[in-house]
């Protein structure tokens, strides 16, 4: 692959500098990331960063750029409004030299570059609890930026992706086909998605009634797709645009705490170590709030401790379809690590129900 960039990829690229090397780079599972240096006569070498795009995840790529275009120049514009840097607080994209976004390489794969981010770093673990809340204030900076983004010009890059309504029907179907002969297994766990199957209409049925904005997001707001600054600790850039959608920020706000103030991994096995610390849930929610909460609507704000309910029941439940269709979607490295990541999300859902007054509690200091 490093003959292949070097000999025809990095050449169709408005590159600055003369080619030195590239290097596999970061920790992502989808597409194909390399760092790429060039030398300079007059400065210091630079790196961009050039991804292969995974097209059978993303199979409208050219949709997928349009999104990524279009929401990084409205935040550029933004930003300079600000007096910030555009350069360092949002994506850059690298065009081609035929003034594309995106070159198509002799083998049919899709190539793009963005600038890369320096003296900045992505975290894997919230190593130190400023880092989730500044995580919080970069996602809630985010929404607010895009909160004027006409959402619906945007392309659905992986459809249904938080809609619970399709998830639910695509649960049903597993549990009616159940293709690994597992259904048995799982009794109460089946139940109890099924008895929680009204909470999955909850924030679909209200975008669709208008009770709900459509909004700009991210959905997949993890503490690594934040660029935070090496000095300061502050979250600069928000990353990984490939699955920016017309949605909820619920989704958002709800994934980021189903992630993120989980006391356990998303697998442990021995459920006593396993709760949703209210202590992570105020850190996040006076972040995100303190950037987000004056472009947000009433609703939205009385939904927040419920969405990350909801998604954690969407997780769980997405956990449980896959162990019943025989692990073909999540990579599995055990035998029945699905079904211990569903009950890893049954159990956070049941700690959630348990905590939501005094979840509400907190996010009413906020606002």
């Amino acid at each position: 692959m490093h003959e292949k960039i070097r000999n025809e990829i990095v050449s169709q690229f408005q590159f600055e500098g003369t080619f030195i090397y590239a290097e596999p780079f970061g920790c992502g599972h989808i597409n194909s990331t390399y760092a790429v240096y060039f030398s300079r006569e007059t400065k210091a070498p630079i790196r961009y960063i050039l991804q292969a795009v995974n097209t059978s995840i993303f199979t409208d790529p050219y949709g997928l750029m349009e999104n990524i275009e279009g929401v990084t120049g409205h935040l550029r514009k933004k930003i300079i409004e600000n007096g910030g840097n555009p350069l360092r607080e949002t994506l850059t994209v690298v065009l081609t030299k035929d003034g594309t976004s995106l070159y198509k390489d002799s083998d049919g794969t899709y190539w793009r570059a963005y600038l890369f981010i320096e003296d900045a770093t992505c975290y894997q673990t919230v190593e130190r609890p400023i880092l989730f809340t500044n995580a919080a204030k970069a996602f809630g900076h985010f929404q607010k930026l895009l909160s004027d983004y006409p959402a619906e010009t945007l392309h659905e890059t992986i459809p249904n992706f938080h809609n619970t309504r399709s998830r639910y029907a695509d649960f049903e179907k597993a549990v009616k086909e159940d293709l690994a002969c597992r259904a048995s297994l799982v009794s109460e766990e089946i139940q109890f998605f099924m008895d929680r199957r009204e909470d999955g209409n909850t924030v679909v049925d209200a975008i669709a009634n208008g009770t709900l904005p459509l909004r700009v997001t991210h959905n997949d707001t993890k503490l690594n797709n934040i660029m935070m600054d090496n000095d300061t600790d502050e979250g600069i850039c928000v990353i990984d645009l490939d699955t920016v959608m017309p949605g909820s920020v619920l989704y958002d706000f709800g994934d980021s705490i189903r992630f993120g103030a989980s006391t356990a991994t998303e697998d442990e096995q021995d459920l006593s170590k396993v709760s949703m610390s209210l202590d992570l849930f105020e850190a996040y929610t006076a972040g995100f709030l303190s950037e987000a909460g004056n472009s947000l609507t009433e609703e939205e704000i009385r939904l927040l401790p419920f969405s990350a309910k909801l998604m954690t029941l969407e997780c769980g439940m997405r956990f449980l379809t896959d162990y019943l269709n025989g692990d073909t979607y999540f990579k599995i490295h055990r035998e029945h690590q699905n079904l211990d990541r569903c009950h890893t999300q049954m159990t956070l859902v049941a700690d959630m129900e348990k905590k939501m007054d005094k979840m509400a509690e907190i996010v009413s200091r906020y606002i």
